[in-house]
């Protein structure tokens, strides 16, 4: 090879260790994002620098010392304070080393200090780079560090927070453009062929560049499909214990009470898991907060926390105003010692709020939600009683409410995104349009769901795509959803109608428990609520009585009562308060409810049995479809044989002869007997015969040698030369 071949040769062996530092620079991307590792552009520096004399091929004596000088001076600068080779700067490094090694011995891993840390870091970069200059640069084989890294990137994606969107379309520019050199590089040297005959670079350049460049535009442009199997993150994390408490995106685990609803939708694992008892007169939701912000994917708020102390556990608040009609009750919550639920649960009309007397109750006003500090709380609550009214609404005064809004009400409660689908706002005002106050529209809002086909299904529970809106999602396209759902859905088409609501959550009332406990005062009873309690609904602002809940979710009941005061009220408002005959008759339809719905029941578990049957038919075909690929893959050669035999037993001539040729060096080639570079036919053919004890292939390169150089073929040779053919190939096979 000429000096000019020589460099050709380097330059694409450089684009691919380029590229392959490219590769291992995404895997130190996501370090600042998933770990608490500082100073990644350091790192990124230095892998670089190793990268680059690596590159150089500059000699091990040299090298070496210039990587230990980066690695002294990124400590000194990021760790030792002291001056560069200082006694106490020795006496430092010194003293970080011995008392990480004792750490070591002791294996006591969490108590390496950073400075060590990072040190035994910079070393593993160091040996990175010698090792993709093996992988890229000396075997050229660089498919498999493409193949981790989008494992790498993608897992990371999928299950910590580090969004992968960018990376892999640089993952995907860079791989095809080393994997595409390496391949042309492969070929060069299988052929022969000398780099002085490429005369430019543009020859092949051009053609990768506008492969690459075009199957990335198509890759960006093209629509994506929708998730085609279900987040398996949620049924990961449901395994673990305390599932359904957390802050932030990914602590989406079992149902229960969470504190990021910033990302709605999708299916979820039941929990039953209890939380807390309560024992109270009168079952009734449990109020945690609400929240104010819809963003067209879920909730979040719109002003920060501002907790007040509660003086003496006293509220001094209330979501309603004092002409609503009220009964006095107390109620006493115990948690369970495992829910880890970090929030005070409350009925509505709460005066104050009594338990440990070391422990301070906090409220934050707007939202409702009320925590506690001090010793005695280490996080969690234990047990605490609460004093409360709890309100009934008269139907006659919502009725007459006016419209007259308060502005600080209006500001945070008429809230809608600027890309919602108009179609929301035109369903509503079609609902709506035959009723005359706020109340009718409310309600006729709050039934709307019940009585259009909408289903009530905690599986296989849509989440809206980047361009989708939540609520128009479940109006429109899906009908299927859980309180969610529901709930978010009547705020929005309330709010496109200029009637504040708010999405406000929590848990229901729960399971009674029949125990004998002479504890339990009066006529209290003792309510088991878990997480599957877990619950989301509405509250609806009337300027003359607060904020009144509501419950459009199918199959639940309204969490408060309402009642009327008189029998005058208007020609077609709807009541809460039935005659005796609407009460049989609501009992009726619950009990066929009831009915339908045990039948739904065993359908479904039928089905899901008649499923399980069928997937398991499906595996077994599966595997046998597998286990017949997998056979042919191994026996391809063979198959390819038998059938070539066949071919050439019937036709003769150049053409055939090598195609049957070529075909056994690729079969020679697979059985381990390569032909190394520069290897002539004839000494290749030599090779083979002394490990086959032969002279058939050098018989067998003779008669192809006169028919590719002279353009001879002896018809009465054919039948000896497929004798040959076919020896060494059951020789190659066998």
């Amino acid at each position: 090879m000429n000096r000019l071949s020589h460099n050709m040769s380097l330059i694409y062996q450089s684009i691919i260790y380029v590229c392959g530092f490219f590769l291992f620079w995404e895997w130190l991307r996501p370090l600042d994002t998933i770990t608490d590792t500082g100073s990644v552009p350091v790192f990124v520096i230095f892998t670089g620098f190793c990268f680059f004399l690596s590159l150089l091929k500059v000699k091990w004596w040299i090298s070496s010392p210039l990587k230990i000088a980066g690695i002294i001076f990124i400590i000194d600068s990021l760790f030792i304070p002291e001056g560069l080779f200082s006694p106490g700067w020795f006496q430092v490094l010194v003293m970080h080393i011995q008392f990480n090694f004792e750490v070591m011995l002791n294996q006591d891993w969490s108590q390496m200090t950073p400075l060590f840390r990072s040190m035994l870091f910079l070393v593993l970069l160091w040996l990175m780079s010698y090792l993709l200059y093996y992988w890229c640069v000396v075997a050229n084989r660089i498919f498999l560090f493409v193949l981790l890294t989008f494992i790498y990137i993608t897992v990371l994606d999928t299950f910590t927070s580090y969004g992968a969107n960018i990376a892999i379309v640089r993952t995907f520019i860079v791989s095809l453009l080393a994997m595409g050199i390496a391949s042309f590089m492969k070929e060069m040297d299988k052929e022969s062929i000398k780099f002085v005959g490429i005369k430019k670079i543009s020859a092949w350049l051009i053609p990768i560049v506008a492969v690459i460049s075009f199957s990335t535009v198509v890759g960006f442009a093209a629509p994506k499909l929708t998730p085609q199997w279900p987040d398996p993150v949620p049924f990961i994390k449901s395994t673990a214990e305390n599932a359904g408490f957390g802050e932030g995106a990914n602590t989406v685990q079992k149902v229960g009470y969470g504190e990021d609803d910033s990302q709605l939708g999708g299916s979820f694992v039941q929990d039953y898991s209890p939380v807390f008892r309560a024992t109270v007169e009168k079952k009734h939701y449990w109020r945690i907060e609400s929240k104010d912000f819809y963003t067209g994917k879920g909730w979040e708020r719109s002003t920060e926390l501002n907790y007040d102390e509660l003086y003496n556990g006293e509220v001094n608040s209330r979501t309603f105003s004092d002409t609503v009609k009220t009964d006095d009750y107390r109620a006493y919550i115990d948690l369970e010692p495992d829910a880890n639920l970090p929030k005070v649960v409350y009925p509505y009309g709460i005066n104050a709020i009594q338990g440990n007397e070391n422990v301070q109750y906090l409220m934050d006003r707007t939202t409702g939600s009320m925590e506690a500090e001090g010793p005695e709380v280490q996080g969690v609550l234990d047990e605490y009683a609460i004093d409360y009214s709890y309100p009934s609404f008269s139907l006659e005064q919502l009725i007459a409410s006016s419209n007259d809004d308060p502005l600080e009400i209006q500001s945070l409660y008429l809230q809608l995104p600027t890309n919602l689908p108009e179609r929301v706002r035109g369903l509503a005002e079609e609902v709506t349009n035959t009723k005359k106050n706020r109340y009718e529209k409310v309600k006729a809002i709050e039934s709307y769901f019940s009585m259009n086909g909408y289903q009530y299904q905690t599986t296989d529970v849509a989440i809206p795509g980047k361009d989708d809106d939540y609520v128009d999602q479940f109006l429109f396209e899906t009908k299927i959803g859980y309180c969610d759902n529901f709930s978010t859905s009547m705020v929005v088409m309330l709010r496109t109608l200029d009637i504040p609501a708010r999405w406000v959550k929590g848990f229901s009332g729960g399971q009674k428990i029949d125990v004998k406990n002479t504890t339990i005062p009066g006529e209290a009873g003792l309510y088991q609520i878990s997480n599957s309690n877990a619950h989301s609904w509405v509250e609806v602002y009337f300027p003359e009585v607060g904020w009144v809940p509501f419950e459009p979710t199918k199959g639940f009941n309204s969490p408060v009562d309402f009642y009327e005061e008189s029998s005058a009220l208007p020609e077609g408002t709807e009541t809460e308060t039935p005659t005796p005959e609407e009460q049989e008759q609501q009992t009726e339809q619950r009990q066929r409810q009831a009915q339908e719905r045990l039948q739904e029941e065993e359908e479904s578990k039928s089905g899901m049995e008649s499923s399980n049957n069928m997937t398991w038919q499906w595996y077994v075909i599966g595997g046998l479809v597998l286990i017949v690929l997998v056979y042919l893959y191994l026996a391809r050669y063979r198959i390819a044989s038998y059938f070539l035999l066949r071919k050439y037993e019937k036709r003769s001539g150049v053409k055939v002869y090598q195609q049957a040729y070529h075909f056994l060096l690729k079969v020679l080639e697979h059985k381990g007997y390569k032909r190394e570079t520069g290897q002539t036919l004839r000494e290749y053919a030599k090779y083979i015969d002394t490990n086959f004890q032969s002279a058939d292939m050098s018989r067998l390169t003779y008669h192809y040698e006169r028919i590719l150089y002279r353009n001879e073929m002896d018809s009465n040779q054919w039948e000896n030369m497929t004798e040959l053919w076919k020896n060494l190939i059951k020789r190659s096979l066998s």
